[in-house]
C-alpha cells in the first residue's frame, strides 16, 4: 500500500509558524476522511485536526483558532497550517486517513488505518 509522506516539521520559537504537508495516494474517494494527530513523548496520541470532503473540518480545542487544516485535492496534498505555536505543541506529528470513506471528524486514532511516517515539531519559550 502506497504510504503517506509528510515533511515540515521542524524547530520554532513560541509564537511561530509552521506548515506541515502530507502527500497522499489516489484513493477511489476522491475525499477520503483524514487528520492530523500528534504525540508529545510519553503521551498517548491525540487527534488534532481532519478534514471530511473538500472542506468540512474539526478541530481540538487546543488548537482552534490557531491551526487550519486544508487540502490541496489536484496535488494530493494536505496541510496543518499551524500558527502562534506554544512550547505545548511540541510533539510528533503525524497524518492519518480513513481509507474506507467512513466518518472520521470526530478524531477517533481507531478509525485511521493509514499513517505517515511522522513529522517532528518542536517550540521553544
Amino acid at each position: 500500500m502506497e504510504q503517506l509522506v509528510e515533511s515540515g516539521g521542524g524547530s520554532v520559537q513560541a509564537g511561530g509558524s509552521l506548515r506541515l504537508s502530507c502527500e497522499y495516494p489516489r484513493y477511489t474517494d476522491i475525499h477520503p476522511c483524514m487528520g492530523w494527530f500528534r504525540q508529545a513523548p510519553g503521551a498517548g496520541r491525540e487527534g488534532v485536526a481532519a478534514i471530511e470532503g473538500p472542506d468540512d473540518t474539526r478541530y481540538t480545542g487546543a488548537v482552534k483558532g490557531r491551526f487550519t487544516i486544508f487540502k490541496d485535492i489536484p496535488e494530493r496534498k494536505m496541510y496543518l497550517q499551524m500558527n502562534d505555536l506554544k512550547p505545548e505543541d511540541s510533539a510528533m506529528y503525524y497524518c492519518a486517513v480513513r481509507s474506507d470513506g467512513g466518518y472520521c471528524l470526530d478524531l477517533q486514532v481507531a478509525e485511521f488505518d493509514v499513517w505517515g511516517q511522522g513529522t517532528r515539531v518542536f517550540v521553544s519559550s
